[in-house]
């Protein structure tokens, strides 16, 4: 409580001198330092175990203090240097320590460790009247008008997502690659992303079955057959 008053009256003092003086600066710099030091306090580190195991997650601690991130929870600013932060080492999911015990989905390794096939159908979508109009992965409430939060469309799943859980990451769609050899990326959710990128090196699309008329139309394909 002490260090948000002095936090408050340091932005008053600040205000109060005249602007770009040498005693303005320094109270801009103890500002800064008070801050800081507010967010050890929130988000004390050197405690907590290096390897932490949520969802089939393995998450391990970061050691990098000079790296800034995004959370993929939050989806804020990792402050490396001040806050402790993990990834997974199967998905590379990177959340704030503080974050952790909110991670809702499930490790996407897991996933292509068991099940490992495409979506083969072009932007399935169902409607987001379907989604009773809440994220696919996190639930929250969204709507095509953007209150309370934009409702945007994974051109994988087809589903629709919140701005936490899509951040228009682009990716190629296999799906489109395979039925329209389209290579063009397209804007995906944060777990498709990552699903996409374990999947990109399997061998698991069998193209004389799924589309064999690629094959006439191809040169590429023509050569390799």
């Amino acid at each position: 409580q002490q260090l948000r008053q002095a936090i408050e009256e340091c932005k008053r003092a600040i205000l109060a001198l005249p602007e770009h003086s040498e005693r303005q600066k320094d109270a801009v710099v103890r500002l800064i330092h008070l801050r800081l030091k507010l967010q050890e306090l929130k988000d004390p580190g050197e405690d907590e175990p290096n390897i932490r195991v949520v969802l089939e997650h393995r998450f391990y601690k970061e050691k990098s203090k000079s790296v800034k991130q995004t959370c993929d929870k939050c989806s804020t600013i990792i402050w490396g240097l001040i806050q402790t932060w993990y990834t997974c080492t199967g998905c590379y999911y990177r959340c704030h320590s503080k974050c952790l015990p909110l991670v809702s989905k499930a490790c996407v390794r897991a996933k292509v460790s068991h099940q490992a096939e495409y979506q083969l159908s072009i932007c399935p979508e169902s409607g987001l009247d379907s989604q009773d109009y809440r994220c696919a992965e996190c639930r929250a409430p969204v709507s095509l008008r953007g209150v309370p939060s934009e409702a945007r469309q994974c051109d994988y799943t087809g589903l629709y997502y919140c701005s936490s859980c899509h951040w228009n990451d682009l990716a190629v769609v296999p799906a489109r690659a395979i039925h329209n050899w389209d290579f063009e990326p397209r804007k995906v959710s944060r777990c498709s992303m990552r699903y996409l990128a374990l999947m990109v090196s399997r061998p698991v699309l069998k193209l004389r079955e799924i589309n064999p008329l690629l094959f006439n139309y191809v040169e590429e394909l023509v050569e390799i057959r």
